[in-house]
């Protein structure tokens, strides 16, 4: 029997619902552990990110668990191997069959529940700092809502590779929670523009930007010439203004970028990059998943306004398996 998060009537139920299990070609068939949650399925519930075409219209963008059975051009994991998982959809629920080159095992020494933290935040962060904005050793990165799971991956990793990270949030504690990740300089949204800030501490050449709106100006003023916006959302509004002689001046750079509908080609090469640049770093310690607060795969409702009301600092989780090694 196979298990969903089915929405009836804008309310989240978790029940039986019909999941493939065959696998095919490269294709991975997973027994959930754990699943992340991301502003993403808060999207799409809204009606604003929907599924790609072929994908699963079931929330849910990564997941930890157990590979159940794998198709023949698959070599690099095999059944009972303890896997993470990035997903174009389908993750919030016991079984799920995703692209071989989407799953990794998970790396030594972490958990399945620490794993599932990983895939679509950090997936997330090297596409757009390494692949989009192609950043260089010694390049500055202006970070926006950067207490987000995905920017307390965006500061580890960046800091470890050598870009030092500006990050802006909304609370001094969530801050604090920066600086203690790496972030050498930060500043409170509530306090009012960061451009000042962000000039004193020396302007940047990349910012990532899930904001928008009027964010983007202000954006422009601290880039740093051959500057590069990556932009991944719109929570300050969709439409928005930009300097254009500012754009011209400095051959300053807007990139519009989202992961889930990249190509398959394109997330494969994201996941091997992680393999072999970041989960070392991973297996070391030297990076952690921030994890903030983990539920039922049955309260699934309230974490996603838990995450909603932008009250995690990191990494929202729900618990599928009961037994998916949740220290």
């Amino acid at each position: 029997m196979t298990k969903a998060i089915v929405e009836h009537d804008q309310a989240l139920s978790w029940e039986e619902y019909e999941i493939p299990r065959e696998v095919t070609g490269g294709l991975v068939a997973i027994d959930v552990a754990w699943a992340g949650v991301n502003r993403a399925d808060l999207a799409q519930r809204a009606g604003h990110y929907p599924a790609p075409p072929g994908a699963s219209k079931i929330l849910g963008l990564e997941v930890s668990g157990y590979v159940a059975a794998v198709g023949p051009e698959v070599t690099h994991v095999k059944p009972g191997d303890a896997v993470c998982a990035l997903l174009t959809g389908g993750g919030y629920a016991t079984h799920v069959v995703v692209p071989g080159k989407q799953v990794l095992p998970i790396p030594e020494g972490l958990t399945l529940r620490q794993a599932a933290a990983i895939p679509e935040v950090f997936a997330t962060a090297w596409l757009n700092l390494y692949d989009e904005a192609a950043l260089e050793p010694g390049e500055r990165v202006l970070l926006h809502a950067a207490a987000s799971g995905l920017g307390t991956a965006v500061i580890q990793l960046a800091t470890s590779l050598g870009n030092p990270v500006f990050a802006t949030a909304g609370s001094d504690d969530k801050l604090a929670v920066c600086r203690e990740l790496g972030a050498s300089g930060t500043w409170n949204r509530h306090k009012g523009s960061f451009v000042e800030a962000v000039r004193q501490w020396g302007g940047v050449d990349m910012v990532l930007d899930p904001v928008g709106g009027d964010y983007l100006l202000d954006d422009q003023k601290v880039l740093n010439a051959e500057g590069r916006i990556t932009q991944i959302g719109m929570l300050g509004g969709r439409f928005a203004k930009i300097d254009l002689g500012l754009l011209l001046m400095k051959r300053q750079r807007l990139i519009g970028s989202t992961l889930r509908s990249q190509s398959l080609a394109v997330k494969g090469k994201v996941m091997k990059a992680l393999y072999d640049r970041v989960w070392p770093l991973l297996s070391a310690g030297q990076i952690v998943p921030v994890i903030d607060q983990c539920w039922p795969i049955e309260q699934a409702e309230e974490a996603m306004a838990y995450v909603a009301e932008d009250k995690n600092t990191g990494k929202v989780l729900l618990e599928v398996a009961a037994d998916g090694q949740g220290t």
